[in-house]
């Protein structure tokens, strides 16, 4: 375990400069973004919380706000970065002690600085929050369901939590949420690209709640070859793909392994259309936000985030049955890359959620429990409903 400071020396008795003016005016916001230690910031591959927490510090910085970012591994952002592991235990994913010696560290770095918000993406830190004076705003980046829900119920007086989609607080409207705000993108990273080539393409970590296999079958029913292209890494991932996947790869479906960001949009800008055919209420899904910032429709089973995120019949189609995705895969050539570019500009870009969480920090800095009158499109929704009494 190689554990070191941050990029230029930082020690608890040297605190940041004093915090700036009060929210609910004008003034730069002082924020502490918090990561599991898993990937580098941004990764080079899988890393999805990893990738949407870069962009956020930098646009949070371009802003003027100033942020700290505190996580594992390589600094790709402008914040300023606070390390733990000196690489990022990618090898680990799964094991308790990472998680937890992140958040025993992140808090120790935490401690003596002057700070408005403290924004933790992580899963254990936000057991840290209890001892803070500022408030600590959670991103549910889990689904809501089972324990995770227990957990999130019995956080709720003690941290803001932040919904990523309508449908994840749709399956716990008793949480107590502060108010939804959409994973988003740089968009203007994104090639876009008008022709496309003949594959549709698959993209997400091999488990079969993401449904490889129907992709495949679809594909191949549609007489359209298939790329496909993920994480596979742990026991379980290596098992679904082993009993499900390998014994339908052939000359028409083809497996590339997990590849980089660079690769992954060449892929998705080219594709004929990215399927998505989940199997669960998948709380958001950034591949269907990156393949149509790139001109790429999405195919996709009606579950979770899916309405949400892609307009039926003009960015792509949401289907309830997987009978139904070859013909939609055909169909997909019918619609508009303009217009698949377009959308997720305007309700998915990396300065919109900037913008909804700078909301969420100014109510809650404050002083206000997160909700407010309600917020624009594609920023921050709040919840329906009243909010307990809560900590700050």
């Amino acid at each position: 375990m190689n554990i070191s400071g941050i990029d230029g020396p930082i020690s608890r008795s040297m605190p940041l400069p004093a915090r700036s003016t009060l929210f609910g005016k004008s003034g730069p916001i002082r924020v502490a973004l918090t990561l599991p230690p898993w990937f580098d910031v941004p990764p080079l591959a899988y890393g999805g919380i990893e990738a949407l927490v870069a962009d956020l510090a930098d646009a949070l910085i371009a802003c003027g706000h100033e942020v700290v970012l505190v996580g594992a591994g390589k600094n790709g952002t402008r914040a300023r970065f606070l390390r733990t592991y000196e690489e990022a235990p990618s090898d680990r994913l799964g094991e308790a002690m990472p998680e937890v010696l992140q958040a025993a560290w992140t808090n120790h770095y935490l401690d003596d600085m002057e700070l408005d918000i403290v924004h933790d993406h992580s899963l254990a830190g936000p057991l840290t929050a209890r001892g803070r004076t500022v408030p600590t705003v959670v991103t549910a980046h889990a689904p809501c369901s089972g324990e995770m829900v227990a957990y999130y119920r019995h956080l709720s007086r003690d941290v803001h939590l932040v919904a990523i989609s309508e449908a994840q607080q749709r399956l716990a409207p008793d949480l107590d949420w502060a108010a939804t705000v959409h994973n988003a993108i740089k968009v203007a990273d994104f090639p876009f690209r008008t022709r496309k080539d003949d594959y549709v393409l698959f993209i997400g970590r091999f488990s079969p709640i993401k449904g490889a296999h129907l992709a495949i079958d679809a594909a191949r029913r549609a007489g359209r070859p298939i790329v496909l292209a993920g994480k596979l890494q742990e026991p379980a991932e290596q098992a679904y793909f082993d009993a499900e996947v390998r014994p339908r790869l052939g000359a028409d479906a083809e497996f590339i392994g997990e590849v980089g960001m660079r690769a992954k949009q060449e892929l998705y800008a080219a594709a004929h259309c990215l399927l998505f055919p989940i199997l669960w209420e998948e709380p958001f899904g950034l591949v269907m936000i990156e393949a149509m910032a790139c001109g790429t429709p999405v195919v996709a089973l009606r579950r979770g985030s899916v309405p949400e995120v892609v307009r039926d019949g003009v960015t792509g189609f949401t289907r309830d049955d997987p009978g139904e995705l070859p013909a939609a895969i055909d169909a997909a050539g019918d619609l508009a890359p303009e217009a698949c570019r377009r959308h997720v500009t305007r309700h998915f870009d990396v300065s919109i959620m900037a913008a909804g969480y700078e909301r969420v920090y100014r109510r809650l800095a404050g002083g206000g429990t997160g909700t407010g009158d309600t917020l624009p499109a594609g920023a921050a929704t709040p919840p329906a409903g009243a909010h307990a009494a809560r900590r700050p």
